[in-house]
């Protein structure tokens, strides 16, 4: 993977300034640390920053076409390149790299826009076409990598790999979107296209922005899509083991393909059954590779996982790496990780991801496959077995708030019944409590209930289980699982994370599967156990879900760090002016008491969301709310 920038004059009458677009580039030096390039064009400027992994010697970019009328960059891998590749060249085209992305170009010139029905892989790219004047941006199907753009009051487009990378451009104002950080407090993290910086859009997974005549046109060319229930065919009569060796073909092919690289691949291993069996997978695919593994062990007894680890790395035969974590480790890394997650948190676990790549990098390992997605295709959520469990009519509420949750759960659903993660309504005092007497004054024009953040037509009419799945994929990871906790905290130390269970034929797959065998029994993740089974050992596909856990806040308080007390301090809190001091002095009382603890999966840490947002306050120069 690698780092983008760039700037549009949507007048077409000023040119790009290359010094303005080199400090943007510069912003992403972490994410490409190998090479850089710029393009410069009428009234367009494309910067590059290179992580090389295919083609290592060659396949710089921007990339051009054979007249040098298209020109390209792109984040991210084409995992089909191969096959695009020799049909391209049975058609007349003539490449001038090895590389994976110069397929982008060359099927752009056959098909124009509609090229993304042929990619499969994890990108984000910008493509300009000289003859039209044609600006195309695009992002992968899923959202593994990011794209950030906004539009200044001169009409500039401007865009990055990051955050940071637009903000560096002098058109560009720093202001807090108060929805994003809204929607911090009340879903697992962010929802494309907010950030927690206002005007500055995250494009959506499974978009692209057309831009041509000053005119911005953005398009979903895909989404996750289950099957209706008033359409569905009639039950398959498959068993469950059918799905799972059809979905062991499937997940084997997905972990080949990820795989590819000019440079070492190595293994993330959790403990859990999702990265173990992508670790056992790509050791069957490539038997005796002398893989790199890493992993965490916490001085906490409570939250270690490393038997387990260990376990699968004596399995596969790895060189195994684990990293002991403490509190004072996160304290150490806390700042480093809220520079590159860019966004407030509601757990200290980026700090392990980001110990987890410095160490990969340290071991002259580029490239890492983890398990992300599983838990949100294949039910890995306690949440499954309560919707296997319940039909509709047992998820409609009673009592006073009934009709007022129901109200909201309408707004941001589309349908009452749908009971995920919370009660929303009494949240919503929680949160109002909690922002400044200013804040909350304007709180019913920023309120992120007002902003439904999922398609509705996607959830209508669909079992209770696949619209879990289809909001586990769309508020949980796009933008915080593959976000600030996946990409940002790989590529913070010059690492690219690759997850197999997003590859597109795994996703399509995991959505044909009958909802009844998601949750089968009552087990979490039914059908991918019986994957498993043979390849990962039997430890591991027994134990309980155990999910990312690391120490919260009262672990940080107890560290009794200067910078923590300095950012919690009242006064602070006062002048800053989103939060109010009262309430977050009692939080910050409460989890210094000796007994008390946060549970990241069954609390919402609220002092960790103040102190990571106290953090990027200072880090990004964001003014306070007057």
């Amino acid at each position: 993977m690698c780092g983008l920038a760039g700037v549009m004059d949507l007048r077409s009458e000023r040119p790009v300034e290359r010094t303005e677009l080199s400090a943007m580039t510069a912003t992403l030096t972490h994410r490409g640390p190998d090479a850089g390039g710029q393009f410069l064009g009428e009234g367009v400027g494309f910067g590059f920053r290179r992580l090389s992994i295919i083609d290592v010697a060659r396949s710089n970019q921007p990339i051009t076409s054979e007249d040098g009328t298209v020109t390209l960059i792109c984040n991210g891998e084409i995992y089909n390149y191969r096959e695009l590749r020799s049909a391209l060249t049975a058609r007349g085209h003539r490449f001038a790299t090895d590389g994976d992305v110069e397929v982008i170009v060359h099927l752009y010139e056959d098909k124009g826009v509609e090229l993304l029905g042929d990619l499969r892989g994890q990108f984000a790219f910008a493509l300009y076409d000289q003859r039209l004047r044609q600006l195309f941006l695009a992002r992968d199907h899923l959202g593994v990598l990011p794209l950030f753009y906004t539009r200044t009051p001169d009409d500039l487009l401007i865009f990055g790999s990051e955050v940071k990378a637009v903000l560096r451009h002098p058109g560009v104002r720093r202001a807090v979107d108060l929805t994003g950080l809204d929607q911090v407090l009340t879903f697992p993290g962010l929802v494309s296209p907010r950030t927690m910086f206002a005007g500055v859009h995250s494009l959506e997974p499974g978009h692209c922005l057309l831009v041509r005549d000053g005119q911005m046109r953005k398009t979903r060319y895909w989404d996750l899509d289950y099957p209706r229930l008033s359409q569905e065919q009639p039950l398959s009569t498959a068993s469950a083991e059918t799905y799972a060796e059809g979905l062991r073909t499937v997940l084997a092919g997905a972990v080949g393909r990820h795989l590819q690289a000019d440079v070492p691949v190595g293994l993330y291993l959790s403990g859990g059954l999702d990265s173990s069996l992508v670790a056992a997978m790509a050791n069957e695919a490539e038997p005796g590779a002398g893989r790199h593994s890493f992993s965490i062990a916490f001085s906490e007894g409570a939250l270690d996982e490393s038997r387990f680890q260990r376990l699968m790395a004596e399995k596969i035969g790895s060189a195994h790496h684990e990293i002991s974590m403490g509190a004072d480790d996160l304290v150490d890394r806390f700042t480093q990780m809220v520079r590159h997650a860019e966004c407030p948190v509601k757990e200290t676990y980026n700090t392990c991801s980001l110990a987890l790549s410095q160490a990969a990098r340290e071991a002259g390992v580029k490239v890492v496959l983890a398990g992300e997605g599983a838990d949100e295709l294949f039910g890995g959520y306690p949440g499954y077995r309560f919707d296997r469990a319940a039909p509709a009519a047992a998820r409609r509420l009673r009592g006073v708030d009934a009709a007022l949750e129901e109200r909201t759960r309408q707004r941001l659903w589309g349908d009452p019944t749908i009971a995920y993660e919370r009660d929303y309504h009494m949240w919503s005092e929680t949160r109002r409590e909690l922002y400044s007497e200013g804040v909350a004054e304007a709180f019913p024009d920023f309120d992120c209930h007002n902003f439904p953040p999922v398609d509705h037509g996607r959830l209508r009419d669909r079992h209770p289980l696949h619209q879990r799945s289809y909001l586990d994929v769309k508020l949980r990871l796009a933008d915080h699982l593959l976000a600030d906790h996946g990409d940002r905290m790989a590529m913070a130390n010059s690492v690219e994370a690759r997850y197999p269970f997003l590859d597109l034929d795994v996703v399509e797959f995991a959505a044909g599967i009958p909802a009844r065998l998601t949750a089968e029994h009552l087990t979490e993740k039914y059908i991918l156990k019986q994957t498993a089974s043979g390849l990962v050992p039997v430890e591991i596909i027994q134990r309980e879900k155990f999910g990312f856990r690391a120490p919260g806040s009262p672990a940080l308080l107890r560290q009794n760090a200067e910078w923590v007390g300095d950012m919690l301090a009242p006064e602070r809190i006062r002048r800053q002016g989103y939060f109010e001091p009262g309430v977050v002095e009692r939080l910050r009382a409460k989890h210094l008491a000796p007994t008390d603890d946060v549970h990241p999966h069954l609390d919402d840490d609220l002092l960790l969301v103040v102190l990571s947002f106290g953090v990027l306050l200072d880090l990004f120069d964001l003014p306070d709310h007057s």
